[in-house]
């Protein structure tokens, strides 16, 4: 009975925990031992990652340029963390061991950075041999990712498939399927046309951080657009907008439910919204303008910097001096293209079928485990064919 078991991080709903929810609804029907997700913090010291998550809601709402200076230190400087990483070992290499020795999964899918140098510490050490996949869900790799120790690789673009290659990982056992995202969200290209009335979400991740009040103090509703703000669980910026009493602003509180989501998406004309993975990739497969303000500290704005390059995103940069914010905001509904997949070399989104395919060639001996891992088959595809979500790799 094989088993899978999905690794991110904390309990608080960013990124890399929506990710591994979208996977396990993807495979867990096919999965005959089950799919799992833990979260190592929770497993090891259930009081520490309580302290954790409050910890970094509040250093990057009180002090975000402080927290980005860490963040670029620990996570982006070569050489610069070793010591912080010698506690990481011995604080979790040990759990880690026991977590895998109980759990005893065939697969093991990572969706954060911490468990993935986890583990990569436990195969050079051989004291664990199982199979890994990283699933990244940024679009940038800080330097916490194991990255040769692991066995396949889902980037979430092309210039990241090529910065595995550099950093050691074999190019055959890297797919470019994009951040994976809910099957849900899938289809639904818009007919783009002018229109007298506009509906954008505004969107701080499913947290409500941001500079989302700022922002909507400084807009002058014309009636042009109405806004749909996704307030996460922040209940001061529900209120808020609630005692603005503006007609044209409509608060929404967390939405756990994924078609109600896709359906908010299916009725917008663009988003206004923080440089995350997964956000930014269900706005490319529902091709909706995606308009940035600032980003969180830290990953958000190296995903920032990348997707300005590709041209994927608006950034207004100059938001808190613009006179006239709606007429920008209807300026980018009208002329600038939708973005596309394309924009990042995506070339494989189906991350659900690859990790059942990764699952089929696990050994049903289990003294097979520590065995070489072969590179998954790639099925050929025409030159000339184009990329899409549902073309196979």
């Amino acid at each position: 009975m094989k088993k899978v078991l999905i690794l991110p991080l904390l309990k608080i709903p960013t990124g890399h925990h929506h990710v591994a929810g979208s996977l396990k609804a993807q495979i867990a029907g096919k999965v005959p031992g089950g799919v799992e997700v833990v979260d190592i913090l929770s497993e090891s010291y259930g009081f520490l990652e309580r302290l954790i998550s409050l910890l970094y809601l509040f250093s990057i709402k009180k002090f975000p340029n402080l927290y980005s200076r860490l963040y670029h230190v620990f996570a982006v400087k070569e050489g610069k963390a070793k010591k912080a990483y010698l506690l990481y070992d011995w604080l979790f290499l040990r759990k880690m061991e026991m977590l895998l020795k109980t759990r005893d999964p065939d697969l093991v899918i990572c969706t954060h950075a911490f468990p993935s140098y986890l583990i990569g510490r436990l195969k050079r050490k051989n004291r664990w041999n199982g199979r890994v996949i990283n699933v990244y869900t940024d679009f940038f790799i800080n330097r916490l990712w194991s990255v040769a120790e692991i066995d396949y690789h889902f980037a979430p673009s092309r210039p990241l498939k090529e910065e595995l290659e550099a950093r050691g990982a074999d190019s055959g056992r890297i797919f470019v399927t994009g951040v994976p995202v809910h099957p849900v969200f899938a289809g639904g290209e818009k007919i783009r046309k002018k229109k007298v009335n506009y509906t954008v979400l505004v969107s701080g991740g499913n947290m409500g951080v941001g500079a989302i009040e700022t922002f909507l103090g400084r807009l002058r509703p014309s009636g042009a657009v109405r806004y749909k703000v996704l307030c996460g669980k922040n209940e001061r910026l529900r209120s808020f907008i609630e005692q603005m009493d503006q007609k044209y602003f409509e608060a929404i509180p967390y939405i756990s439910n994924k078609d109600e989501m896709n359906r908010l998406y299916e009725e917008a004309d663009g988003i206004i919204t923080k440089p995350g993975g997964v956000t930014v990739t269900e706005c490319l497969w529902k091709r909706l303008p995606i308009i940035v303000l600032d980003p969180l500290p830290g990953q958000e704005e190296r995903n920032l910097q990348f997707l300005k390059r590709q041209g994927i995103i608006v950034h207004l940069e100059d938001w808190r001096s613009d006179g006239d914010l709606e007429k920008r905001i209807v300026s980018v509904l009208e002329t600038v293209p939708p973005p596309v997949e394309r924009s990042l070399g995506i070339d494989r989104p189906d991350a659900g079928d690859l990790v059942l395919r990764v699952l089929s060639q696990v050994p049903s001996d289990e003294r097979n485990r520590l065995g070489e891992h072969p590179p998954l088959e790639r099925p050929v595809r025409e030159k000339d064919a184009p990329l899409n979500f549902r073309e196979a790799d």
